[in-house]
């Protein structure tokens, strides 16, 4: 475990990650742009400023959005030097992991995006599916990294590739928990118990984690935050960007988004990405 870390973005995702490559052996440090309580941050060792963080070898983001992402990178850049990566393990517009990736490597600096899908739980049980974009080169360094923390890591392309399959990965998803939320409302109102029609379509065609698992959270109205609202919708509307780029209309994506927006509009943006149930159920 020769490589030092530095996971930037302590949050919902950084957090569970953070403490996996502790537990594994690697050197860790976290940073994040905000205080957090001591309880959520407990055991990871905290640098106070960015710029320690940006003595790492690997740079490790986790971040919200590509507007976090660049606000972070453009303060980080200046403390980089030639040799060490950043790791862009959160969910970003693929264009600009490209500019990016052009940018440091001008500098000599790595660039990786490796987001993820999985979840925190994933994240805690080293069991994540890592989508990568990046050199043959700066894979090789990085990938006993993503294999402490994915059960599937595979390089999908050069950089930005991996920014683009995730978008792909929130499509397939916000498409899935649609489905699967107005199967189990009309199971619902047709009088049969949900629990039951996820028992019955276990292991047939129609299964699926988001059936078994986000099915669950709808059954019993438990929203509280896994990915949030507000961060499926901004995933959808990178993957409309991305069709259009390409010249698609994708109708049912369409349907999601306006899904998700009706639930941002009614202040729900905070709520499990599962919150649609709520939303087709009245």
């Amino acid at each position: 475990m020769s490589l030092s870390i530095a996971v930037i973005g302590l949050g919902l995702m950084g957090r569970p990650l953070a403490r996996r490559l502790l537990a594994a052996g690697w050197r860790v440090t976290g940073w994040n742009r905000s205080m957090l309580p001591e309880d959520l941050i407990e055991g990871i060792p905290i640098c106070p400023h960015l710029k320690d963080a940006a003595a790492a070898d690997v740079c490790l983001l986790m971040l919200k959005d590509s507007k976090a992402t660049n606000s972070v990178l453009s303060r980080l850049e200046p403390h980089l030097s030639a040799g060490q990566i950043v790791l862009d393990m959160g969910s970003s517009d693929p264009e600009q992991s490209v500019a990016h990736a052009k940018r440091l490597t001008l500098l000599h600096i790595g660039w990786v995006d490796a987001p993820v899908s999985g979840g925190p739980e994933g994240a805690m049980a080293g069991t994540l599916a890592i989508m990568v974009g990046a050199t043959e080169a700066d894979f090789a360094r990085v990938e006993p990294i993503l294999q402490t923390l994915g059960s599937n890591v595979v390089r999908v392309g050069q950089a930005g590739a991996g920014h683009t399959v995730k978008v792909i990965n929130q499509l397939i998803v916000g498409l899935t928990i649609e489905a699967v939320a107005e199967g189990l409302i009309l199971a619902e109102k047709s009088g049969i118990d949900p629990r039951l029609v996820q028992q019955a379509l276990r292991g047939g065609f129609a299964d699926s984690k988001i059936l078994q698992l986000h099915g669950s959270r709808m059954v019993e109205r438990r929203y509280e935050p896994g990915a949030r609202v507000e961060t499926q919708l901004k995933d959808l509307k990178l993957a409309m960007k991305l069709a259009e780029s390409v010249g698609l209309y994708l109708p049912h994506l369409t349907s999601a988004v306006d899904l998700y927006e009706r639930l941002v509009a009614q202040g729900d943006s905070g709520l499990d990405h599962s919150a649609p149930h709520k939303l087709l159920w009245k």
